[in-house]
């Protein structure tokens, strides 16, 4: 089972490298393949003055680190097409945020850079739309895409998660991703920044594996209730290892029947 798994935001360098290290000893117990995923820039904060983080040369240059040091591969989320080939010089994988997964320039700018990408279904979109996302990547990169579900609008400041989605999207021909952490949000729910319940992570991640996915995304953090960004949808670090452990444990016995 694939996992996407990393603090929101990049905050400094010594906390991303100490998370990526933790990540990296969990995945080699449990023998999962990891990529490393956190963010040089949050650029979709709800109030002008949210964290946004060190910004792309600082960022990349932490996020090369954890490529060396720790031997992770890396994800990284961009937002303008110009991001795209810089970023790749870097990350392993290119994620497309789902606000901008219409966004054809960004797509195709993505695309070029012969990098696999990641596309989060738009909180807007029919997961039936997102096979012309895949046809725009695919017309101009062989490199592969993958589709990550993150919860749908039902009203304002509440998500909730369609599992119909999944093999809808999985039916395309390509792998998806469930991202547990952001499918709990509660956009602009707490006084200018997005709440969230951490408490249904894992439920929502057993009902995706029971469905079948290829993959689980999550965001982590030592204190999530300190984190300047999405930390009340968090898993804590510390809780990161059993969950997993047990995806992982459903993950076997769902694919023993296929």
């Amino acid at each position: 089972m694939l996992v996407i798994a990393g603090p929101c935001v990049i905050e400094n360098r010594q906390l991303t490298l100490n998370i990526a290290e933790r990540l990296k000893k969990i995945a080699l117990s449990l023998d999962l393949s990891l990529v490393f995923k956190a963010s040089f820039d949050k650029a979709n904060r709800t109030s002008r003055g949210g964290f946004r983080g060190l910004g792309i040369e600082e960022g990349l240059r932490i996020l090369e680190e954890v490529h060396h040091s720790v031997e992770l591969p890396t994800v990284t989320d961009i937002h303008l097409p110009e991001q795209a080939a810089v970023v790749a010089e870097v990350c392993d994988l290119l994620q497309i945020p789902a606000f901008l997964a219409r966004q054809t320039d960004l797509l195709l700018a993505a695309a070029e850079t012969e990098k696999p990408i990641m596309v989060k279904k738009g909180q807007f979109m029919a997961p039936e739309d997102m096979r012309y996302v895949v046809d725009k990547v695919a017309s101009r990169s062989r490199a592969g895409i993958l589709l990550c579900e993150r919860g749908t609008f039902f009203g304002y400041g509440r998500l909730v998660n369609d599992m119909q989605s999944l093999p809808i999207m999985r039916s395309m021909g390509v792998p998806v991703v469930f991202d547990a952490t952001h499918s709990v949000q509660r956009p602009s729910a707490a006084d200018g920044a997005t709440g969230g319940n951490r408490a249904m992570v894992e439920p929502l991640a057993r009902a995706a594996v029971a469905v079948g996915v290829d993959g689980v995304f999550l965001e982590t953090h030592p204190n999530p209730d300190q984190s300047p960004s999405d930390g009340a949808n968090m898993v804590p670090l510390d809780a990161v290892e059993q969950l997993l452990e047990r995806l992982q444990q459903l993950s076997s016995l769902v694919t023993s029947w296929n």
